[in-house]
């Protein structure tokens, strides 16, 4: 299917379409980024860009710097956090509609990022409720 149509611009609506948008917005929330920034053409997407850096295990390359930094309390489990969630957005972006991810198992997924995100970053207090440094 055609990136257009996705984008509702045929008139097509449906949730299929619904999650490819969520996907490409997870992008450009974390990334910071718009499908249509300079740096993006013919030879590279945002798509390409980010699913390059996690093929490569360089998401902190990609990732805006205000919401992930190596000297940041917490960094493993904000990078799994924001590994998770852009592994989460390139289901959304898979070109089939029929093999894309449902709406209900974006939200299962979600859930499921959120509570590993606090049960790591609870379990990296001590009793004070101190943050251990890593």
């Amino acid at each position: 299917m055609h990136a257009n149509v996705e984008y509702g611009s045929e008139g097509i609506v449906s949730t299929s379409g619904d999650v490819y948008s969520f996907g490409i917005v997870l992008l450009e929330m974390y990334a910071r980024k718009k499908p249509t920034d300079a740096m993006f053409g013919e030879k590279m997407s945002l798509k390409s860009w980010v699913s390059q850096s996690l093929d490569e295990n360089k998401i902190i390359e990609v990732v805006d710097a205000n919401l992930l930094r190596r000297e940041d309390n917490n960094f493993s489990a904000k990078e799994q956090c924001v590994l998770s969630i852009l592994a989460l957005a390139m289901e959304c972006l898979i070109n089939s509609p029929m093999e894309r991810i449902s709406t209900r198992e974006v939200v299962a997924r979600l859930e499921k990022i959120k509570t590993t995100f606090l049960r790591t970053t609870q379990d990296a207090k001590d009793g004070n409720g101190e943050q251990i440094n890593e």
